[in-house]
């Protein structure tokens, strides 16, 4: 009996199905939470003191969805000095979108074109009495 093309035959079939393994795997699209997400992740410890001011407030900002449109609310908190409302889609960053929060105005709204129904997160950050504030809420259309 020869093994020898046994073994030849073997080490080419191998050598293909690694190749379409590598094909497959580099054609794949890897989708971040962020461009950045290396330096977001250094930038965590501020994110995280920001979170602890949030949590101290007496009230926490509410977050609606009514019509297209989102409606923030600080309450009684209406020393916002400026912010920013993100909404992300996790799944297609095409869908995110972001909204400067005017300053001194407690109730806030604005409109969203196309909604797709799905996981959205919504992320308020904004700066109060100098101070830095972050608030985090998902949302599911």
């Amino acid at each position: 009996m020869n093994f020898g093309k046994w073994i030849i035959v073997a080490f080419v079939c191998f050598a293909l199905y690694i190749a379409v393994l590598v094909t497959v795997c580099v054609r794949q699209d890897v989708n971040l939470v962020s461009k950045d997400y290396y330096r977001d992740e250094l930038k965590y410890q501020q994110k995280l003191d920001q979170i602890n001011n949030a949590n101290h407030l007496d009230h926490l900002p509410t977050l609606l969805i009514e019509n297209g449109q989102v409606k923030i609310s600080f309450g009684e908190n209406q020393h916002v000095q400026n912010g920013k409302l993100k909404i992300e889609r996790p799944s297609n960053e095409k869908l995110d979108r972001s909204f400067s929060l005017s300053p001194n105005q407690s109730t806030q709204e604005f409109k969203i074109k196309n909604w797709m129904p799905g996981l959205y997160r919504a992320s308020v950050s904004w700066t109060m009495n100098d101070k830095e504030y972050y608030f985090e809420k998902q949302i599911i259309l």
